[in-house]
């Protein structure tokens, strides 16, 4: 089969891929199931997945350091524009108010929220900042041929900040809050609202862009999986393990704990992941009750001061009509922790009956479990721009309840409760349970 080239006009670190410039098998371990597999030569658009749960375990983009580098500086300059400019402004009765985006952050600190206000500001700005700055760090160098210093710590760092950035879910919980206040007061939307959703795009195509294969490869290049490695059985069983950042396949024992080439921590499973993930799990049961109980905002309008709750927030919407936002909200904040919740302790309480229940059908629940968990913060940005933008006084003004602090502490400790849990106990063999003694049995040892 011909190997895939790009154009040789193109810089070095984009014109061929990485199995074009090695005569070896590549290897790879499922980060998931644990099958080691080898890697097929690929050509742009093509993805290799695993053969045992379909895990995506490379994915080949075109140009992929010129792509990365454009669309990380194009979603900087749009974070600049929506910060730089104001963000949305609301007028009723003579009186108004408009605010900048990083409002959203400091007015909760006004009202004794400082740690809402600091996971929102850096979800929102900073953590994306960051990471952008990283990716154009680490492509100028690709494009360079010469990494610039702090290339790979930069590099395994970006995985690890991926989840916590949540422009998008910013963007769902801001339509939902000026669609609430749209019926009450008249609403402007400034340049840095579209900014930021431009921004909350580019940053998405920014992350889906990275060929994290192809930049370990340029940047450290590909040591030899240690010898004898075989594929079509798990790397537990061959006392070798797959890097969860870099992927490349390595020895493990007391000697190699960590990858030879990006340095990250290895671990043939997660060391007490279903304790983590229990401990972590009962604390966001506990979270749920009084993010429930307690007012998540209260409203002040005409005089007259009236507290709601997540649930109280979903009737007053079904009351106005507005059932598309009821909706949005009931299920972000309502059926995606308590499903997030029930999925998680029904796959730990199921670890070990893999022999009775399929596999695959429990990796599939794992990865809805950890992708949807974020969108659950749309409620605490609701809070967040509507405490920053209605401010008028005894006329109209809202400020954040107890419950937005402890429903931000479900979302935080349901995602790291999905990010402890390992999904490859699922496909270990269970422990052999003790065998019943029959009749038949018992009959013949009393014989």
């Amino acid at each position: 089969m011909k190997r895939p080239t790009l154009p040789m006009h193109t810089p070095a670190v984009d014109c061929t891929p990485p199995e074009a410039r090695v005569q070896r098998r590549r290897l790879r371990a499922c980060h998931e199931c644990d099958w080691v597999s080898a890697l097929p030569p690929l050509g742009s658009g093509e993805k290799a997945s695993c053969p045992r749960c379909s895990h995506v375990l490379v994915k080949r983009h075109r140009y992929p350091a010129q792509r990365s580098m454009a669309l990380a500086i194009a979603s900087l300059v749009a974070l600049i524009l929506a910060v730089s400019f104001p963000f949305v402004s609301f007028s009723v009765g003579g009186i108004g108010n408009r605010i900048e985006l990083t409002q959203t952050a400091t007015a909760l600190i006004n009202f004794h929220q400082p740690i809402v206000a600091i996971a929102v500001i850096m979800t929102i700005v900073v953590l994306p900042s960051v990471y952008l700055t990283g990716v154009i760090w680490l492509q100028f160098g690709l494009l360079r041929a010469r990494p610039l210093p702090l290339s790979r710590d930069i590099a395994r760092s970006l995985a690890h900040l991926t989840p916590w950035m949540m422009a998008d879910v910013f963007i769902i919980g801001a339509l939902v809050s000026l669609i609430k206040v749209a019926g009450m007061a008249q609403i402007e939307l400034g340049i840095s609202f579209w900014a930021f959703c431009v921004f909350a795009i580019l940053l998405l195509m920014t992350t889906q862009s990275i060929d994290a294969d192809w930049m370990w490869f340029s940047l450290e290049g590909e040591p030899l999986a240690p010898e004898g490695t075989l594929t079509g059985a798990t790397a537990a069983s061959q006392q070798v393990t797959g890097c969860p950042t870099c992927g490349l396949v390595n020895r493990f024992d007391k000697d190699h704990r960590r990858c030879i080439r990006c340095h990250e921590k290895l671990h043939t499973r997660l060391p007490h992941s279903l304790q983590r993930t229990w401990a972590l799990l009962f604390a966001a049961a506990i979270m749920y009750i009084p993010a429930n109980v307690y007012p998540i905002m209260t409203t002040t309008s005409l005089g007259h001061t009236a507290p709601s709750t997540i649930i109280g927030g979903v009737v007053q919407l079904l009351q106005m009509g507005s059932w598309p936002v009821a909706a949005v909200i009931f299920i972000a904040s309502v059926i995606v922790p308590v499903g997030k919740l029930v999925a998680l302790v029904w796959l730990c309480l199921m670890i070990n009956r893999s022999n009775e229940l399929n596999a695959n059908s429990r990796t599939r629940l794992y990865r809805i479990t950890e992708f949807i968990g974020r969108w659950s913060m749309v409620d605490v940005f609701v809070v967040a721009i509507l405490v920053a933008l209605i401010r008028a006084g005894s006329l109209m003004s809202i400020t954040p309840g107890p419950a937005a602090l402890a429903f931000g502490a479900v979302v935080v400790l349901t995602m790291l409760a999905a990010m402890t849990f390992d999904s490859r106990l699922i496909w270990d063999s269970p422990t052999p349970r003790p065998a019943r003694r029959t009749t038949a049995t018992k009959d013949a040892i009393d014989g």
